[in-house]
């Protein structure tokens, strides 16, 4: 069959439990061709297109008759439009007639091939159907208000029929739908058809008489369905047999979605065995810690299924003993999957576009369609999963379309999601060919989260490009946030928009650090020995300063142009020279690509070419490390640092940073952070000396500057710091994104004022 069929008032209407469940019906059925047919022009279309929630229609039927598009590609059908684009005599000629008529309004919407005003019906006069008559139009007037000049012989009905014959398909075999009296002619001819509920009674009064016309009670897609059983589509029983949920429901109040294992998996002689990770990061028993109260849970993460494991095991425990309703549902995939989803397309396309470095993001077409496949795998393992009514907390981009497919299989789910990276300006992640999927599946949230309150704003002009909403809450960014003192500082932020079918709220939650962590690698023996072997190699505290830069090898972070500013401050201030020492620790990076290897490169030639300027006996002004180190021997490092110089031209957040407060503030010390702008911790680290990473005198003279602080301002600052990092803990950005997706009333204390103060450092 064709579903021809009305947007506004008809298809975007009704029960919302039957609107769920004609388009799933929909989407499952092969037998169903779906074409809208509406007044609004393409682009006023085009938001739809953007939903996933919303079926994608075969073709489009939109002006009101006067174009035809492929639904595929967004291209008009020319055959079809042909004969109409001869009959219309453009929109100028129109206006000019109409200026005389100061009681009717041309429409402020798009439109293509019509010319549609506003005006009372009594406004319709002679002389205005005279104008129509002598420029070859045809008049259309409806719901009491509107008015549409059209080609003549152009409107739903007459293009629909065409359309139909134009696929190939039998007049019997289509059911139209509407609501107003411009869906008249598709409704009074040759095609079965529904007046849905709460119709215009010029409508109801035109088709009264017409067997093939149902005056369904149901408003909207009830009206649908209804229809479509009347008139025996899909067989005897009509829609009654279809199953529109076949999901079976889980048993798991709260569901994480994470790219990683909540363990480590070893691979052996063609067994796989499970460890707790060597290393965890704070989030990981922050976000397992929600299960420890016995709530019952499901974990979704993907592991390698290379054939030794037969059969794959799908359910594991976490730990029985410390989260006993809590199982592991692991996704399957093969190793060629996991590279292009996760090594190749996220970090080739997403993660340059996502940190502002557009030009160097490649896109494909087929990995895109790689990573769709696998988002719907972990879709369908969290749909399984899911108790009614369960909270889904979904992690970070390479997720972003797991809403889309979760929501079509599970409207019943509240769905939060929590974005780690950077969240780029609209002008950047527009780039993006699938932004208005990307962002439609977003969209079917109900709580997204973001570090800080510019993303949030980044993320809200994104979607005003997709598709119209209202903002129905913002709040003030301070004191919790910088407002204007910082690239990344925002005066106020948007916390609920509201689209035509979903209210979504959105946060700012900087994640935070494990306090308890830190205080555990400061008792660690390899934090001593590390410490030992740094004052061997770069003094005491008080025999020379350091300077400490922790990065991961990346463009992004910025190290290039570090050492380029730190030469620069040793010729503006030779008093630095034998008096302090840049340690730079550069983490190399997953892959070595060519893009790394080159950095690389740059950044040993550079090292060489400075200490070959300045080295002097007994001191070397870099000393460069090409290699990681375990938390418990980056320690040492942090609390002999003078300065923490913190540099990245773009990142989401920036734990380094907090950690060093945080080890600066357990051990007594005062050092000073000088912190790029362009961090997401810039706009919460209050007390950090902010720079400019982008201009190297003010990289240079912001590092100075932090040299030769205060002894007594340095202590204030970092105070400042060690209250923030200590109080939104990682426990706190956890507890408070669960309450900002269950919308529960727990704003955080510091945002409005009443933080209190901890111990001195």
């Amino acid at each position: 069959m064709i579903l021809a069929t009305d947007l506004d008032g008809t298809f975007l209407s009704g029960n919302p439990d039957d609107r769920a469940r004609l388009y799933q019906l929909i989407n499952a059925h092969p037998g169903i061709r779906l074409v809208f047919v509406t007044g609004r022009g393409l682009e006023a279309v085009m938001p739809l297109l953007s939903d996933p929630g919303i079926p994608e229609p075969e073709y489009i039927i939109c002006d009101v008759g006067a174009t035809v598009i492929d639904g595929a590609t967004l291209q008009p059908v020319s055959e079809l439009l042909e004969e109409i684009e001869q009959n219309w005599p453009g929109d100028i000629p129109i206006v000019q007639a109409m200026e005389r008529f100061e009681n009717i309004r041309r429409q402020e919407v798009p439109q293509t091939r019509r010319s549609s005003w506003f005006c009372e019906r009594d406004a319709v006069t002679d002389e205005v159907r005279q104008i129509a008559e002598d420029l070859g139009c045809d008049l259309l007037y409806s719901s009491n208000y509107y008015l549409d000049f059209l080609p003549k012989g152009a409107n739903k009905g007459a293009t629909l029929k065409r359309l139909v014959e134009y696929m190939g398909e039998h007049e019997d075999d289509v059911l139209t739908a509407g609501d107003t009296l411009n869906d008249l002619p598709m409704l009074e001819g040759q095609f079965k058809g529904v007046c849905v509920g709460g119709s215009e009674q010029d409508l109801l009064d035109a088709t009264e008489k017409n067997a093939w016309i149902l005056h369904s009670d149901e408003p909207g897609c009830s009206g649908i369905l209804d229809a479509m059983s009347h008139f025996g589509f899909l067989g005897p029983q009509g829609v009654a047999h279809e199953g529109f949920d076949d999901t079976e429901r889980g048993t798991s109040d709260l569901v994480m979605v994470y790219h990683r294992l909540p363990y480590e998996e070893v691979r052996e002689k063609g067994k796989v065995r499970r460890q707790p990770h060597s290393s965890p990061n704070g989030i990981l028993p922050t976000l397992l810690s929600f299960f420890a109260d016995g709530t019952r849970g499901a974990w979704i993460a993907w592991s390698i299924d290379d054939g030794t494991e037969d059969p794959f095991v799908t359910h594991t425990s976490v730990d029985k003993e410390a989260y006993p309703n809590l199982i592991c549902s692991r996704v399957p995939l093969v190793k060629e999957d996991v590279d292009i989803f996760y090594k190749r397309f996220s970090k080739e396309a997403f993660w340059p576009m996502l940190h502002t470095f557009w030009e160097r993001a490649e896109f494909r077409e087929d990995h895109w369609e790689v990573f769709c496949e696998v988002n719907r795998k972990f879709a369908e393992k969290t749909a399984e999963e899911a108790a009614e009514g369960a909270l889904v907390w979904i992690h970070d981009y390479n997720l972003w379309m797991v809403p889309a497919y979760l929501r079509e299989r599970r409207p019943d789910l509240k769905i939060a999601f929590f974005h780690h990276t950077h969240f780029p300006s609209a002008d950047i992640f527009n780039v993006v060919p699938w932004r208005r999927e990307i962002v439609g599946s977003l969209l079917q949230c109900d709580y997204v989260g973001f570090h800080i309150p510019r993303q949030v704003e980044n993320f809200v002009d994104v979607v005003r490009g997709v598709m119209p909403f209202q903002v129905q809450e913002r709040q003030p960014c301070a004191p919790r946030f910088l407002t204007y003192g910082c690239a990344a500082g925002l005066g106020e932020m948007t916390t609920e928009i509201e689209t035509t079918h979903r209210t979504i709220r959105l946060g700012a939650h900087p994640v935070g650090l494990d306090i308890d962590r830190m205080k555990q690698a400061l008792d660690s023996s390899a934090y001593r020995k590390q410490k030992r072997l740094l004052e061997e190699d770069v003094g005491k505290k008080g025999d020379g300063q350091v300077i400490l830069s922790v990065e991961r090898l990346d463009y992004t972070k910025g190290v290039l142009p570090k050492l380029l500013a730190f030469e620069k401050m040793l010729d503006a201030h030779p008093d630095m020279i034998n008096a302090v020492t840049l340690v730079i620790i550069c983490v190399p990076a997953a892959q070595e690509i060519k893009v790394y290897q080159e950095l690389v490169a740059d950044i040993e030639q550079a090292v060489g070419r400075i200490n070959g300027r300045f080295a002097q006996v007994g001191w070397t002004p870099i000393r460069y490390y090409y290699r990681g180190f375990p938390m418990q021997q980056l320690t040492a490092f942090y609390e002999r640092a003078d300065v923490m110089w913190i540099t990245p031209l773009r990142d989401g957040l920036n734990l380094v940073a907090k950690e060093f407060v945080a080890i600066q503030g357990l051990t007594g010390g005062a050092g000073r952070l000088v912190l790029s702008e362009f961090t997401g911790a810039a706009a919460e680290l209050h007390g950090a000396l902010l720079t400019n990473p982008h201009d190297l005198h003010d990289l240079a003279e912001r590092c100075y500057q932090g040299l030769v602080m205060t002894p007594s301002e340095a202590a204030t600052r970092i105070r400042l710091l060690y209250d923030i990092v200590t109080y939104h803990d990682i426990r706190r950005w956890g507890s408070e994104f669960i309450a900002g997706a269950r919308n529960e009333d727990k704003r955080d204390e510091a945002v409005s004022g009443k933080m209190e103060l901890g111990e001195p450092a």
